[in-house]
């Protein structure tokens, strides 16, 4: 399902907020608007969203860019224009946000990646 009317939960990822943590970029619930980290994060709470909630549709949060991806479909779909704002503003940085973003971060998905291709 798509809500084009239901607004963006925030300008970032709610459980990196909430935990203090950080992200790569930003994914948009396109059901409920909830916001989450894409996969290339460390948290990967987009998807995470979806295996919680079954929301399949998400579209990118990212300025300039309006895809949206289909969980259930594994690709790419095409989708209608959502309730404003339609990505954190251009100002934020990506990855973010900058107050949180470890020195190391890159190095730690490194690592992540490492541990999940030896498993």
């Amino acid at each position: 399902m798509i809500d084009t009317e239901v607004l963006p939960s925030g300008s970032g990822c709610v459980e990196c907020d909430d935990t203090g943590s950080w992200w790569v970029h930003l994914r948009r619930c396109a059901a409920c608007g909830h916001v989450g980290c894409c996969d290339d994060s460390l948290n990967r709470h987009a998807t995470g969203h979806y295996s919680a909630t079954g929301h399949t549709v998400m579209q990118s949060f990212e300025p300039g860019e309006n895809w949206f991806w289909d969980y259930r479909a594994q690709q790419l779909i095409d989708g209608p224009t959502l309730a404003a704002p339609t990505s954190h503003a251009p100002q934020q940085s990506a990855p973010g946000p900058s107050t949180r973003l470890p020195a190391d971060w890159m190095s730690q998905l490194e690592a992540r990646n490492a541990r999940e291709a030896n498993t």
